[in-house]
C-alpha cells in the first residue's frame, strides 16, 4: 500500500498591519460612541435645566398672582381689615429685612434694582383660620387676623439672588422663605384707576416711586398733624390700584451659552421708559462674567385686583 504524505499546515496569526487596522477601527467606534454619549448627556442637562427654569418662573408667578387676588379681602363678618392702610403697597429698587415688621425696615436693592411687592388681606374662619385664605407660605389666616404676603429679592447663603416670600405668623413674628433662585430682576408696575368715581379700570401704570410722588402732591386736610396724616393715608393713591403687572427675569444654574453675544432684556417692553426705573432693562454685558453665559427667561403676568384696595 502506498503511503500519502500529509504536509502540516501552521497558522501564524495576524500580522502587524492587520492588528493596527483593527485597533484604529475600534478606537474610531469608541470615540464615536463617546461623542454620542456626551451629546446625549449634554442635551439631557440642557433640557433638565430649562425645565427647572420654566417651573420656577411659573411657580413664582402663580404664587404672586394668588396673593394679589386676595388683596383687600375682608370676611363679611368683620366689615373691614383689622388695620388701616392700603391692600397693596410697593417699593422700588429696595429689599426688606427678614424679621422686621412689614416693609418698614428696608435694605439696599439686590439683583439689578429689584422691587418689593406687599399684599395685605383679611382671613377667614375662626381662630387660626379654616384654610380657605392663606399667605404666600401656605399658612391659614383667620378672620380676626391680618395676613401679609411680601415678595422681595435677597441673597441666599451662597450669594445667589432669590425671590423670597415674607409672612407674619400667628404669634405676630415675621419670617421669609425662598420661592425661586437665580433672580436677575424682579419688577412691578401698578395700574391706577384715576377716574372719579372709579370704574375699576386702570388708566395708567406707574412704579412705586411714581405713586409715592402723587401722594406727596396731595394736600391733606385736618386741624392737627395726626389728622392730616390720617387724611393723607385715606386718600393715598395706593387705594386706587386695580391691577398689577409683574416681570421676573431668571437665569439658569450653569453656563450653557458662549456668552460672546450679550443680550438685552426689556422687562416691560421697549416702549417703557426704563431710564427712570432701575432694573426694568437688563443688559448682559453689564453683568458679572460668570453670569453672562447663563440661559435666561423672562416671565410676565398682569393681575386684576378682585377686591377694593381701600376707600
Amino acid at each position: 500500500m502506498r503511503k500519502v504524505a500529509v504536509k502540516a499546515r501552521h497558522c501564524d496569526g495576524l500580522g502587524l498591519v492587520e492588528m493596527l487596522v483593527a485597533l484604529v477601527l475600534g478606537m474610531l467606534v469608541t470615540l464615536a460612541s463617546a461623542a454620542m454619549l456626551a451629546s446625549a448627556n449634554g442635551d439631557f442637562l440642557v433640557h433638565g435645566a430649562s425645565a427647572r427654569l420654566n417651573d420656577g418662573g411659573r411657580y413664582a408667578l402663580a404664587l404672586i398672582g394668588q396673593a394679589l387676588r386676595q388683596a383687600g379681602y375682608v370676611d363679611p363678618a368683620m366689615g373691614s381689615l383689622p388695620e388701616d392702610g392700603a391692600a397693596i403697597v410697593g417699593l422700588d429698587a429696595r429689599a426688606v429685612t427678614r424679621t422686621g415688621p412689614g416693609v418698614a425696615a428696608t435694605l439696599p436693592a439686590i439683583a439689578n434694582g429689584s422691587d418689593v411687592l406687599a399684599v395685605r388681606f383679611g382671613g377667614a374662619g375662626t381662630g387660626g383660620g379654616d384654610g380657605s385664605v392663606t399667605d404666600c407660605a401656605g399658612f391659614a389666616v383667620g378672620a380676626a387676623q391680618q395676613g401679609w404676603s411680601i415678595f422681595y429679592v435677597a441673597a441666599g447663603e451662597d450669594g445667589v439672588a432669590e425671590l423670597r416670600c415674607k409672612y407674619r405668623s400667628d404669634s405676630g413674628g415675621w419670617s421669609a422663605d425662598a420661592v425661586v433662585r437665580g433672580i436677575d430682576s424682579f419688577q412691578v408696575l401698578y395700574g391706577l384707576d384715576t377716574d372719579t368715581p372709579g370704574d375699576g379700570l386702570a388708566n395708567r401704570f406707574l412704579n412705586a416711586t411714581g405713586i409715592a410722588a402723587l401722594d406727596v402732591a396731595l394736600v391733606p386736610s385736618g386741624a392737627t398733624a395726626a389728622e392730616r396724616e390720617l387724611d393723607r393715608r385715606r386718600r393715598s393713591h395706593w387705594h386706587r390700584v386695580v391691577a398689577v403687572r409683574v416681570a421676573l427675569l431668571l437665569h439658569g444654574e450653569a453656563g450653557m451659552r458662549d456668552g460672546e453675544r450679550a443680550l438685552q432684556y426689556e422687562l416691560f417692553g421697549a416702549a417703557y421708559p426704563a431710564a427712570g426705573d432701575p432694573g426694568s432693562r437688563v443688559d448682559e454685558a453689564a453683568l458679572a462674567a460668570p453670569l453672562r453665559s447663563r440661559p435666561r427667561r423672562l416671565f410676565e403676568t398682569a393681575v386684576v385686583v378682585r377686591n377694593r384696595a381701600g376707600p
